[in-house]
């Protein structure tokens, strides 16, 4: 079947071969049953601008599932199959996956091949597995990043053992109170359970935003010139929009916001140096409503995007491996996720803490 993106401009884009994760998947064992929606060319955070339609929150069809990679959630969420493969350029592993309670990993930056996937941002975009368990994500992960040979087990972690960090200031600023309360059960859970939880300081975290619009904007842009020019009725509305600003970004302000994005990992790394892992939620609202470009969280009135990517992007621009885990649902029912970052390197450190909060939270 065509590899569309979503979009009406690859209708016919029919792959020769297969990426490389796909073909070490199959190597694997792994059957691949269909292609998953998803936002048009995996720049949104809502999966609602797309060729198929929008992706649809499974408990609620009038709520986005998150993106960009909101089909492969959804299709995790409701049993039609144990794994499924997302790409993550500002969050749209994480998002979708917390939006939709399973468990979503971006990796490390360069950790697997990007070889035969639509891009959108060459030095952010990531890929990942989204699956039901911390368990099986270590296994997909591994058969898209072997060649040959099975992986190790994960090593059982007592959460007695571990330090872990919540960055406070930006991260927690603005967050839906019931987004919060279930971010603070899951912190004392695991405080009962052991472990030890300090705050730490990112002091330049509320850079990102403007940082990572400078890098991923204009990359993005630069992708799609040729065929944007050629064939712009072909995009949806907002992703056209979002392509034709991205050319207007100045040189001087890329290169800028690559300074300021090396401040960021350093600063991250710094704060990973005293402790093994961070805390904190993976998207600070519930589910929003299809079509909403504005919402309330903390009492504030928030444009979507912004929220969906404000807790997220951080890790695209820095690198780290992070995943995001079910963290329980808020009073009103809502899967709420709780995001973990690793050091780098130690993406498998970070799937056994992660797989330890998932066991303590069972």
């Amino acid at each position: 079947s065509p590899t569309t993106a979503a979009s009406r401009l690859r209708q016919g884009d029919v792959a020769r071969h297969d990426a490389p994760i796909v073909a070490r998947m199959r190597d694997a064992g792994a059957v691949f049953v269909g292609k998953c929606n998803l936002h048009e060319f995996a720049y949104g955070t809502t999966s609602e601008d797309s060729a198929f339609g929008p992706v649809r929150h499974p408990l609620d069809l009038s709520r986005s599932a998150g993106g960009s990679s909101g089909g492969s959630a959804v299709a995790i969420a409701t049993g039609m199959c144990v794994a499924s493969v997302g790409t993550d350029t500002g969050g749209s592993i994480r998002i979708p996956a917390a939006l939709c309670g399973v468990v979503g990993l971006k990796p490390g930056f360069g950790e697997l091949p990007l070889g035969g996937i639509v891009p959108l941002s060459g030095s952010l975009d990531h890929v990942g597995p989204m699956t039901r368990s911390v368990e099986d994500a270590w296994i997909v992960f591994n058969a898209m990043k072997s060649e040959n040979g099975r992986p190790s087990r994960l090593n059982r972690m007592d959460l007695g053992h571990v330090r872990l960090g919540v960055p406070r200031s930006y991260f927690l600023d603005i967050l839906d109170d019931e987004v919060r309360a279930c971010f603070d059960e899951r912190l004392r859970h695991f405080q009962t359970a052991g472990a030890t939880i300090q705050d730490v300081w990112i002091p330049h975290a509320a850079d990102a935003p403007p940082i990572y619009l400078h890098i991923q904007a204009p990359e993005a842009a630069s992708y799609h010139a040729r065929s944007l020019e050629q064939h712009p009725d072909a995009y949806s509305p907002n992703v056209r929009w979002r392509l034709e600003a991205g050319r207007y970004l100045l040189a001087e302000d890329y290169v800028r916001a690559q300074h300021g994005r090396r401040v960021l990992r350093h600063e991250v790394e710094a704060a990973l140096r005293t402790c093994q892992a961070l805390l904190l939620p993976s998207v600070p609202i519930p589910p929003p409503p299809i079509g909403a470009v504005e919402v309330t969280a903390g009492g504030r009135r928030e444009l979507v995007r912004g929220l969906m990517l404000r807790l997220t992007q951080l890790f695209n621009l820095t690198g780290h491996p992070a995943i995001s885990i079910p963290a329980g649902v808020t009073a009103s029912g809502w899967p709420c996720g709780l995001q973990i970052v690793g050091r780098h390197g130690a993406t498998k450190e970070l799937l056994e803490i992660a797989a330890a909060c998932e066991t303590s939270a069972a």
